[in-house]
């Protein structure tokens, strides 16, 4: 019995490809060429075995076969497998070969796969150097795949693949996420707010910056039977690409995952309407500078422009306050309101300065507590973000309320989460103590407080964590008698040891 193909094995393979390109392709690159690459082996090999299994099944009688195979969720024609591509890695037009194979699949797979190659190049000089070189690192890629074998049968584990995908994504975090504030979510800050706003069946969960989908795909995984509804947008091509394949290595073939700019052009609406959603969660980037130019070509954000010229925003997303140009955190956290169904729940990873910066910040932060959609504020540890050590907080938000205070939570401190060499992660026991927390409802010393609307309001709509969860500990208060008495203790033993030397060097003769 052949062996099983275990995640260590995967993983290994892959990890062992990024040496084809190592010191030749900026990691931030060449990841996508792999990723790609494990998700056309992974379709080739299934639909190879589903072809082995049908062709038993009716006795080989092609007409049958083809019908069954029209109705599988990929369909693949010979140009587009992997065996195809491996069998021409010596040509000297692989790169062409592996494109056309690309836009093969795309083209017969238009409902799923529409666009989703369009941002890569297999063929690119400028990512992949010249003909000769470009040549050499694509035959090794294939070779270093050719290896792998992902029929669906053969795989130790059913999540096996996605598991691979999102080992691949997290492993280039660092690299691909430090411009523009944008920061990859790592797995368990992503299962912390999965888990805060406990999605049910049937509901419909969206992320307006999805990025490579990882928090969409921890939020799923909630629901036992994932029968939920998936939406996101990705405003970057390739990670739009990123998110398309992992949802479908993840077993999520009907996400409705959009490429787009979320702010100026949000691509999830209902007669000319923001489409509605029971859950909300994001990453969005932090503090992102110049939001607004993409509303109609204009460049700085104000409340002026925007009251003026009512046509940026047909949705009246900051009939609150605009958000400064330089900062568009807050632009996010409206879009996302606006966005809330009745009842929904929401929860959002934004920096620290949103809990305190002045101008129309404020403004908005007081229109939300007055409009009672904030439930909850809770500090994170420092350096949990690849890339960054900014700490980072997340907001709870929730539609239609029945209490009108606010809970915050301190889970900064460094008993709450595991230092790590190159960068600090939450733990199960972390996480757990904030959701219970956080469904308790209710003061801890030193750790959470509730806060009256009216605390909120005297403090003038600040939500700076420190200003209501108190953490200080106070020093052991010094006994002086007890010191003076500890110093003549040792002063008089001191004496004795001097004694004691003089009489030895007396016996020595010195």
């Amino acid at each position: 019995m052949n062996e099983k193909t275990t995640q260590q094995k995967i993983n290994q393979v892959l990890w062992d490809a990024c040496d084809t390109f190592r010191g030749k392709v900026d990691s931030g690159v060449y990841k996508d060429y792999i990723l790609v690459m494990l998700f056309v082996k992974y379709l080739s090999d299934a639909y190879k075995e589903k072809v082995e299994e049908l062709e038993e099944k009716y006795d080989n009688d092609q007409e049958r076969i083809k019908r069954a195979l029209s109705r599988e969720p990929f369909v693949l024609e010979k140009i587009c497998t992997f065996d195809y591509l491996y069998k021409n890695r010596n040509d000297l037009k692989i790169g062409s070969i592996i494109n056309k194979a690309l836009e093969k699949l795309e083209e017969i797979n238009a409902g799923k796969l529409k666009e989703v190659f369009r941002n890569i190049d297999f063929n690119s000089e400028f990512a992949l150097g010249k003909t000769k070189e470009r040549n050499a690192m694509l035959k090794h890629l294939l070779e270093d795949f050719e290896s792998l074998d992902l029929r669906p049968s053969r795989l130790e584990d059913e999540d096996i693949i996605g598991n691979a995908y999102q080992y691949m994504i997290e492993k280039f975090a660092s690299d691909a996420g430090k411009k523009g504030g944008e920061f990859f979510t790592p797995a368990m800050v992503s299962e912390l707010l999965a888990r805060l706003v406990k999605p049910q069946e049937n509901d419909r969960i969206y992320d307006p910056t999805c990025g490579s989908g990882s928090l969409l795909i921890r939020v799923v995984n909630q629901v036992p039977s994932r029968k939920v509804a998936i939406y996101g947008q990705e405003r970057n091509g390739q990670t739009y690409a990123l998110c398309r394949m992992n949802m479908f290595l993840h077993k999520i073939d009907d996400a409705r995952i959009e490429w787009g700019d979320t702010l100026s052009n949000p691509a999830h609406t209902e007669d000319d309407k923001l489409m509605k959603f029971q859950v909300i969660v994001a990453n969005p980037p932090f503090s992102l500078d110049k939001w607004a130019m993409g509303f109609a070509g204009h460049g700085q954000a104000s409340d002026k422009k925007f009251k003026m010229e009512s046509h940026l925003d047909p949705y009246k997303r900051f009939e609150w306050g605009v958000p400064p140009s330089s900062k568009g955190d807050y632009a996010f956290v409206l879009h996302m309101l606006h966005s809330l169904a009745e009842n929904g729940r929401m929860a959002v990873v934004l920096p620290h300065g949103v809990l305190f910066r002045g101008a129309s910040e404020a403004k908005i932060r007081k229109e939300i507590i007055k409009h009672n959609l904030l439930d909850a504020v809770i500090g994170l540890p420092e350096g949990l973000f690849y890339g960054t050590g900014i700490p980072a907080c997340v907001l709870v938000f929730k539609k239609n309320r029945t209490r009108t205070d606010v809970l915050f939570i301190d889970a900064s401190g460094k008993e709450h989460y595991e230092k790590g060499k190159n960068q600090n992660r939450l733990r199960e026991q972390d996480i757990q103590k904030i959701v219970e927390t956080y469904e308790k409802y209710q003061t801890v010393d030193k750790y959470a407080y509730v806060a009256t609307r009216e605390e909120i309001e005297e403090n003038n709509y600040n939500l700076n964590i420190p200003r209501y969860v108190d953490t200080f500990e106070e020093k052991e208060l010094v006994d002086l008698d007890a010191v003076k008495k500890n110093i003549a203790q040792i002063q008089q033993e001191l004496r004795e040891v001097e004694v004691q030397m003089a009489r030895y060097l007396e016996q020595l003769g010195l």
